[in-house]
């Protein structure tokens, strides 16, 4: 089965850019079952896009669990429940499900993102002070000066020129994120390459599996072809020759995360292991630039198909901004700026479904948890859940800066995802995400290429598609 191009609505089904009866913009998503098909068929649509096995009823939900094959799963769909499933169950649920482990163990070793318990909680101490949002003024700099060089190589384009905005925006991302990690000379140096290791990567790893669902053992092992062992190589020879070279090529007075890991201590006085590090910085590398890049896209998507969203940003930034480029200091005057990322997260957040597996027996809800039940909390569904959010799937900023819209507390809105396990570059990506809008807003108006048909689809993340086609249209000043 394909994604379908509907949107099921009241029943009905509306194309790219129609705006509803009262002038709202409802962006793309998939087809929505009142009656589900049977689960053989929902792993195979799994397969190919995990955001068409929601059917109707799963975006009103409260707590709903199913079983499939051996597994129960059970999905938290609002805030008091998502509470207790990450912040009060925290000890029982804070490993991530066997897929995820399964799929990134290969690349991210026993880093931060699919560690748990001990090795978890003493990494965490260790990195997260190094990417914490006390520290993004200094790194604010290199994103400054990375997204100029972007807008720069858009004014050599000309009027109309057809750019892929996904590609662009990856592409900028990887930047900031490997100039950050490794320091400016050496991110310029092996972005690319890094780059091009993680998009295999993410191109060949599974997304679903099977053996967890059909409880085989833990310990049975994962068939990896050279798909991914081959860019699993090209990642780790880079980090390695990034490592060994740092300390020689190093500024100082610059912030880098490398050197942050590199002269990081434990509560023992220890360091970290080199192996260690170059998780981390993988760790940090992936969610740093994927998931920003993806906000990105879906936000000039979202924008070019409103033109009201659209004016109101550019009269922020022509109004507060009078022509300069923004730095950090001038993030917290941009509002409407950050409403449009935090609505684009709202309605594609980059990781749409968060899932732990129980390590141990616990209930949420009244509802008994069996140890090895699969609990989810999936943002795809929560943001969009109709009980939490007035017109839930319409594209809407205003809802951000309006204190009386209708909005759910902040377990009802998780992008970042929530409790003990938040990303901890929370501040960065929104840093990041409002800078390089701001900046290339400032000059550029990004049209859809007529024509393009752009569906979501989420693999580990929630894409556009393979590429987002549109057209670039210097402001006049």
């Amino acid at each position: 089965m394909t994604l379908s191009s509907q949107h099921s609505r009241d029943a009905k089904s509306t194309e790219i850019g129609e705006a509803s009866s009262g002038g709202d913009f409802i962006p793309p998503y998939p087809f929505r079952y009142e009656k589900m098909p049977p689960v053989w068929t929902l792993v195979g649509m799994a397969k190919r896009n995990f955001l068409s096995v929601w059917g109707l009823e799963d975006f009103q939900g409260r707590l709903r669990s199913k079983r499939v094959f051996m597994r129960e799963l059970v999905v938290c769909n609002r805030p008091d429940v998502v509470r207790e499933a990450f912040q009060t169950n925290h000890e029982a649920l804070q490993r991530k499900s066997p897929q995820m482990r399964h799929a990134l163990e290969p690349l991210l070793g026993d880093g931060l993102f699919i560690s748990d318990t001990e090795t978890w909680a003493k990494r965490r101490k260790v990195v997260a002070p190094i990417i914490h949002g006390s520290r993004v003024r200094g790194f604010a700099p290199i994103m400054t000066d990375t997204i100029e060089e972007k807008r720069n190589e858009w004014s050599t384009l000309g009027e109309g020129a057809e750019i892929d905005a996904l590609a662009e925006m990856a592409h900028l991302t990887a930047e900031i994120i490997c100039r950050t990690i490794f320091g400016r000379e050496l991110g310029k140096d092996y972005a690319s390459e890094v780059v091009q290791g993680f998009s295999d990567y993410q191109r060949h790893i599974d997304q679903i599996d099977l053996f967890s669902l059909l409880g085989l053992p833990e310990w049975l092992p994962r068939f990896r072809g050279r798909a991914i062992k081959k860019p699993v190589e090209r990642i780790l020879t880079v980090l390695d020759e990034i490592i060994d070279s740092y300390q020689a090529q190093k500024q100082k007075g610059e912030a880098s995360v490398i050197g942050g890991l590199l002269e990081a201590r434990d509560d023992d006085g220890e360091p970290l292991s080199r192996e260690a590090i170059r998780s981390e910085a993988a760790v940090i590398f992936m969610a740093g630039h994927e998931t920003t890049a993806n906000t990105l896209a879906w936000a000039w998507f979202l924008l070019s198909q409103c033109e009201r969203s659209r004016k109101k940003l550019q009269v922020e930034l022509d109004t507060v901004l009078a022509g300069k480029t923004p730095g950090f200091q001038d993030v917290a005057n941009l509002p409407y700026a950050k409403a449009v990322i935090e609505e684009t997260l709202r309605l594609y957040p980059p990781v749409p479904i968060l899932a732990r597996e129980a390590m141990k027996k616990t209930t949420i809800g009244g509802k008994s948890i069996s140890k090895g039940s699969l609990v989810m909390v999936v943002p795809w569904l929560m943001h969009r859940n109709p009980v939490l959010w007035s017109k839930p799937d319409t594209f809407e900023p205003e809802r951000f800066l309006d204190p009386k819209a209708k909005k759910p507390n902040k377990y009802g809105y998780v992008p970042f995802s929530i409790g003990p396990r938040i990303c901890a570059g929370l501040q960065f990506g929104m840093t990041e995400s409002i800078l390089s809008l701001a900046i290339l807003a400032q000059k550029f108006d990004l049209k859809l290429k007529d024509g393009a048909d752009i569906q979501p689809v989420a693999r580990l993340t929630l894409r556009p598609g393979d590429n987002l086609p549109m057209t670039l249209h210097p402001r006049a000043r």
